[in-house]
């Protein structure tokens, strides 16, 4: 089978923007591109070198060819071009954005485009685009075909489209339209339209729990959430191991009851994150030395039998039974899944002891935690050697394994743990896999990396990763609400940097915690002391919320993660502010009653939150644009054909007044211009309905 590139250069110059002009007699087809339009949608290829090798699958998973293709740009690249790409007799179009070091000097965010959509009155079956600060590069797409001049996009004006949708779009459940404008100033934002049977969707209650954006993730740890089945406790129960580190009798059937009870229901979850069920080892490991302990898998992060059921979390029939009250009550449950290591003791490693990376480096350091250094190869402990992926036979065993929980029960994707520190090959084998054997389902893939816009990102594309948890955002707001300095300036271009690279309609995870790190509400209510040991913290003395604004500034980030673009995620406990140093101190047991006056507060707030995100168009599919940032102050729209939803936020001790401009003719009760006044510590949230 033989693929043609061509790089095409799609351009809409003001001047020329007439040359799109004429009118589209009734509903416009597109000249079918079945294998394309039935892909998942390509993300924007991003070429910050002079030349960038690209995999098509990374953007083009269920090609049957393995063709990479040099991507070349010069001066006269402009920010925004396309890559059209030829499958077995049908045409795909890739965006490619130039973003090399020249192109971004030029840059100007307040002077690139700003697109938002209108709806037309009384017309599902289209919509209007308005453009400020001008375009000279316009793509717009559906699914991933150009939609071209006459052909869907009428040229009104050069502020202004009106896009229709295609006769191919009547006969799918789901698709899309996507929009990317430039001018000499660099790109704007991205415009994603979902689309049922070929008409605009207007209203939340057209999604279902298939459609990625509408997610709020919930994490828990088994282990630690509620027991619902006592005939399965076990802990070591040894005086080598702390009770902290051992296991406390959370279970599957725990989760179950809290499903059927409406828990989840209450707090307006969608998907349940579930940590690792695997099989782990009975008996203790690893040593600390302040206090004197070591460890049980409770956690279950060091599996023994990778496609085992953990005894002590439950059965088969229990896990089955999960997933069907999950799905009984419209909501996903996705897997925490470890591939990059094995428990010393496990089988496979005893059969298979070279499938192991190097114990030491090659100038002969212990090769451990050295998480940069040796990304791909470093071991996180003694006792669970990281597998060396990079071989086939290895990469080709583990991601069956993985494979097998999607293939035998009902999950409807994965949490991918220390996916930096697992070779791009493996996640590609993995999604493939997927794609192959599971074609009419729709798995979310979210993973677990530290590091640059630039690593995170080079996993995020849909021959990979849905998205990764952007722990980015969660330290500039920690930064900016927990430090003398800190500053939402900070967090605002942090946020945008992000959206550039991620796109403004990303499926990244945004969270209030994780496992991994500090409770938040610690950290801000004075808790945790600035600097110090924060897991020696959690064994030396009880930590609490030592100042009750911790409670504030936690509403708040809740506020943050439930408008920005992407998904929201609670860790267990978050909703109402469980307080924690590191771990294990953030893994305590979860309450479901007996809440403080400040908790039952918090815990409203979520509610609302989760209320609000799930019933607008403009918080799920919104345009971002931002209004107002300064050291205390941060203020930020979503709008979604007309409709906006503004969020505004006051970090300092004192209250804060403001007037802020809607752009592109947006107004509030008819004022372009609004006054905005917040609460010391607090956030304010207005709609246009």
């Amino acid at each position: 089978m033989r693929l043609n590139y061509r790089i095409n250069v799609y351009a809409i110059a003001a001047a020329a923007i007439v040359l799109l002009a004429g009118s589209c007699n009734g509903v416009p087809s597109l000249k079918k591109s079945a294998f394309f339009d039935n892909s998942a949608i390509a993300s924007p290829c991003i070429v910050e070198q002079d030349s960038t090798r690209i995999i098509l699958r990374d953007y083009f998973p269920k090609m049957e060819e393995k063709d990479t293709l040099l991507i070349p740009v010069s001066e006269q690249t402009p920010f925004i071009s396309l890559l059209d790409v030829y499958s077995a007799g049908d045409k795909g179009t890739l965006v490619v954005k130039n973003m090399t070091e020249r192109m971004v000097k030029q840059c100007n965010r307040e002077k690139a485009p700003f697109i938002t959509t209108r709806a037309i009155e009384g017309n599902d079956g289209g919509f209007y685009v308005i453009i400020q600060n001008g375009a000279k590069e316009v793509a717009v797409l559906w699914q991933n075909t150009l939609m071209e001049k006459n052909k869907g996009i009428t040229v009104i004006s050069d502020t202004l489209l009106m896009i229709t949708v295609p006769s191919n779009a009547a006969k799918m459940e789901r698709s899309y339209i996507r929009l990317y404008m430039a001018n000499e100033f660099g790109p704007g934002n991205d415009i994603l339209v979902p689309l049922s049977f070929g008409k605009v969707v207007n209203n939340s209650g057209q999604l279902n729990r298939h459609d990625k954006h509408t997610q709020i993730l919930y994490s828990l740890l088994i282990d630690r959430f509620s027991n619902g089945n006592p005939s399965n406790d076990w802990a070591i129960n040894s005086e080598t191991v702390k009770s902290k580190v051992d296991y406390w009798g959370g279970d599957l059937a725990g989760i179950t009851q809290k499903i059927k009870s409406g828990y989840f229901d209450g707090i307006g979850i969608t998907t349940i994150w579930l940590s690792p069920i695997t099989q782990n080892p009975y008996d203790a490991w690893g040593q600390i030395h302040d206090p004197e302990t070591q460890f049980s898998g409770y956690h279950g992060y060091w599996p023994i039998y990778v496609t085992k059921v953990d005894d002590r979390f439950g059965t088969e029939d229990e896990l089955r039974q999960l997933l069907d009250a999950a799905h009984s009550d419209n909501k996903n449950v996705i897997l925490d899944y470890v591939s990059n290591h094995m428990h010393i003791n496990s089988p496979t490693l005893k059969a298979h002891p070279d499938w192991t990376t190097p114990s030491n480096t090659p100038d002969g350091r212990p090769n451990r935690q050295l998480w940069d250094e040796y990304r791909l190869t470093t071991w996180f402990d003694d006792h669970i050697p990281t597998l060396d992926l990079e071989k086939e036979e290895i990469s080709a065993q583990l991601t069956d394994s993985a494979l097998f929980w999607m293939q035998n029960y009902d999950f409807d994707g994965f949490r991918h743990d220390a996916t930096k520190h697992i070779p791009e090959g493996y996640w590609r084998l993995l999604t493939r896999k997927i794609l192959d054997s599971l074609p009419q389902k729709s798995l979310y893939q979210i993973g677990e990396t530290y590091g640059s816009l630039a690593l995170i990102s080079s996993y995020v594309k849909p021959g990979m990763l849905d998205g990764q948890f952007d722990f980015n955002v969660y330290d500039a707001f920690i930064d900016a609400t927990t430090t003398p300095d800190g500053s939402f300036e900070n967090l605002a271009k942090r946020i945008k940097d992000n959206l550039e690279v991620y796109g403004y309609h990303n499926l990244m995870g945004y969270i209030s915690g994780n496992h991994d790190r500090p409770r938040y509400i610690s950290i801000a209510g004075g808790d945790i002391i600035p600097g110090e040991d924060t897991k020696l913290a959690g064994w030396k003395r009880d930590i609490g919320v030592k100042n009750k604004v911790g409670y504030s500034k936690l509403s708040m980030l809740h506020a943050l993660n439930f408008t920005l673009p992407g998904i929201p995620c609670i860790y267990y406990g978050d909703e109402y502010g469980q307080p924690g140093a590191n771990d294990p101190d953030n893994r305590r047991w979860m309450k479901f009653s007996d809440y403080n006056e400040r908790e039952q507060l918090l815990l409203g707030t979520v509610k609302y939150l989760s209320s609000l995100r799930k019933s607008s168009m403009s918080l799920l599919y919104g345009d971002y644009y931002q209004l107002a940032a300064t050291k205390d102050v941060f203020v930020y729209m979503r709008a979604y054909m007309g409709d906006y939803v503004i969020v505004a936020m006051n970090k300092a001790d004192s209250p804060k007044s403001l007037v802020v401009t809607l752009p592109l003719g947006f107004s509030y009760y008819g004022d372009k211009d609004i006054d905005i006044y917040i609460e010391p510590c607090a956030y304010n949230i207005m709609t246009n309905k």
